[in-house]
């Protein structure tokens, strides 16, 4: 069975993100493993910390069993607290569980399949993971993609669910979902003016957030996941 993952530093974790998840669960009619980031490679650190975040996933997914946290990333942080966490080793942990011949997909936004020449060892990735892409109108993907990351990508776009089910990596998938107005950076910034933004999470979320006092002083402007 297609294991699936929606790796982000989920900061916090939004409507906008759970849509993404739930749209990928209901094309493929598999679990969606949430991996919250420890601390990314490539931006700035996040607004509240991994376990602060890892718990306002817990929340968005109580009593659900489509959608799940996987807090493999933290754990590898905690063990090794002067590393850095890189999608590369994950993705070769995941291999070494669950073997060379079960399909895995990593689900992640059109921006950041942009950017994938940017990652630790990225053509390295398509031996070890399918990617399942959430667009969006104007994402980029038809006309911004960089010329090396056009021709990594040669041969490997697909509209069937199926080719990343019968096949253990390497297809790229196109996931249309209604577009979502929420961002991170966006509640983050209202948290911190005192401006609405309860609507835009999960209700628990919001809970927690205003319980624990979560970005009421952070800079707004640490990124957008």
């Amino acid at each position: 069975m297609l294991q699936l993952f929606y790796g982000g530093t989920f900061d916090p974790f939004h409507n906008g993100h759970l849509a993404i998840a739930r749209a990928a669960h209901d094309e493929f009619g598999v679990p969606v493993h949430l991996m919250p980031a420890a601390d990314p490679p490539h931006r700035a650190p996040p607004g509240a910390t991994a376990a602060q975040r890892a718990h306002l996933l817990d929340l968005a997914v109580q009593n659900t069993g489509d959608l799940r946290v996987d807090r493999r990333e933290l754990r590898r942080a905690q063990r090794d607290p002067a590393g850095r966490s890189y999608t590369i080793d994950t993705l070769r942990e995941l291999r070494a569980e669950v073997g060379s011949a079960t399909p895995i997909a990593l689900l992640i936004g059109a921006d950041s399949l942009l950017g994938l020449p940017t990652w630790r060892a990225w053509d390295a990735l398509f031996d070890l993971t399918h990617f399942i892409v959430a667009d969006r109108p104007g994402s980029g993907l038809d006309t911004g993609l960089a010329p090396v990351l056009t021709e990594a990508l040669t041969g490997r776009w697909t509209a069937q669910c199926e080719d990343l089910q019968c096949t253990p990596a390497g297809r790229i998938y196109r996931l249309n979902q209604p577009l979502q107005p929420e961002s991170a950076t966006e509640i983050r910034r209202r948290i911190a003016a005192g401006e609405p933004w309860r609507h835009l999470v999960p209700p628990p979320v919001a809970d927690a957030i205003t319980d624990e006092r979560l970005y009421a002083s952070r800079a707004a402007d640490v990124g957008p996941l």
